[in-house]
């Protein structure tokens, strides 16, 4: 009987896992409650009405069908018997001899009243659907006879939150609402409509360099993104946020991408934890006391480094490929190796012809930042369907600033804040 290895998230991180641990001497399951992986990094994409959903996501089995020794299984991972070595879902239990956890982060809400509810997330493909559906909602709702009072509610859009994500969707958003929709609705008056980021800190793109920061927000304000710097939220209300220093902003429509946290599904478990839920490790990326078990990407803290790696998709390939050899190494006697992030920079796209990127030390803005942004994305996507068609949708988009996939589409169940229907 060969070693079963059991890898629970079909993310970056245990895709790539399962990857290096094709056509090796060992079992490989892969466990997800999707049959699908997610292009996360271009999900903003998706709400902003630039992209289908079916663009970012490949079938899991699709991707592992030439690997003979890896299957894949849908569940969804409830508990985990340390002792056993089993994990069971509501329907399934598979055992493991190894155990590589990738279950990926969810949204943290630093427990501010009313966010969790009425705030719209981009984790998910539902999540992206359904955040489309009602941007466009507001508008046609705005298009009614309305009072201004209502109309100012319905085109005010709050994204909480000037990282990566916020700056990328504010400016998707921006050149939606400043292109194709100002042509769909001539009744509305586009004075009404506004675009708010919400930040705590005193900069967007805070781990960014200052001069990369000062151009990301330069070029926001260009875009009539009103960027509240600073700022604080209270609490989060159906129509309304507040903020710390008391102001209300009246708004139906709250865009959370604040922070993140470890998946908590593995609450319960047994495991030490840092900050935000995520599982301590080793530098071999184990679990002390749990030399079986593996934890990559958004759900693991490295113990030694005093600093938590980034969340983003290229640590999470680093750490599954890592996992993935260092069991290797074990069922062959060799030693185990420390893990080493090799950073490759970050960029950011605020918009067409704009972008910003940190490769080394090495900093660009403007077009080329955005060409270089464009290449690697396309590169990283999975699939050559999944690769043309987002070319062509941004080919079309570039060349006559226009987004077809402005449509509202039925879900059976859309995680979208309770609103009145006017």
């Amino acid at each position: 009987m060969r070693p079963r290895v059991v890898i629970a998230g079909g993310g970056f991180g245990g895709l790539w896992a399962a990857r290096t641990l094709a056509n090796q001497p060992v079992d490989v399951i892969l466990v997800d409650r999707n049959n699908y992986h997610t292009f996360l990094p271009l999900l903003y994409q998706v709400a902003a009405a630039e992209l289908e959903p079916e663009d970012i996501a490949y079938p899991i089995r699709s991707i592992l069908r030439k690997f003979p020794n890896v299957r894949f299984v849908l569940a969804d991972i409830k508990r985990i018997d340390l002792g056993k070595r089993v994990l069971y879902s509501s329907d399934y239990a598979i055992t493991y001899d190894y155990l590589i956890l990738a279950t990926g982060s969810t949204t943290q809400f630093f427990g501010i009243p009313g966010a969790a509810e009425y705030s719209f997330q981009l984790k998910t493909l539902e999540q992206g659907i359904a955040l489309r559906n009602h941007i466009l909602r507001c508008f046609e709702y705005a298009s009614r006879k309305i009072d201004d009072a209502k109309r100012q509610q319905l085109l005010t859009f709050t994204i909480v939150g000037g990282g990566p994500t916020g700056v990328e969707f504010a400016g998707a958003l921006a050149e939606l609402i400043h292109g194709p929709l100002k042509k769909d609705y001539p009744s509305i008056d586009f004075d009404y409509v506004k675009v708010v980021v919400i930040e705590a800190a005193n900069s967007v793109l805070i781990t960014f360099p200052k001069t990369l920061r000062d151009y990301a927000l330069d070029r926001l304000y260009r875009m009539k993104v009103n960027v509240m710097l600073e700022t604080l939220v209270e609490k989060v209300m159906p129509q309304t946020v507040h903020l710390k220093d008391k102001n209300i902003l009246p708004t139906e429509t709250v865009i959370w991408t604040a922070g993140i946290c470890a998946d908590p599904i593995t609450e319960g478990w047994g495991f030490s934890t840092a900050r935000g839920g995520l599982l301590m490790v080793l530098p071999t990326l184990e679990i002390e006391g749990h030399e079986e078990i593996y934890v990559v990407g958004d759900l693991s803290s490295i113990e030694d480094t005093r600093r938590q790696l980034p969340m983003t998709a290229p640590a999470a390939v680093q750490q599954g490929i890592h996992a993935a050899n260092n069991i290797l190494n074990k069922l062959t006697g060799r030693p185990q190796s420390p893990f080493i992030y090799k950073d490759k920079g970050a960029m950011v796209t605020i918009g067409r012809n704009t972008a910003v990127a940190q490769i080394g030390k090495r900093s660009f803005t403007g077009f080329f930042a955005w060409i270089l942004w464009l290449i690697v994305q396309l590169i990283n996507l999975i699939g050559f369907r999944n690769r043309l068609m987002v070319l062509i949708n941004w080919s079309i988009d570039y060349l006559l600033f226009e987004r077809a996939i402005r449509l509202i589409l039925p879900l059976r169940k859309q995680p979208q804040p309770p609103r009145n229907q006017t």
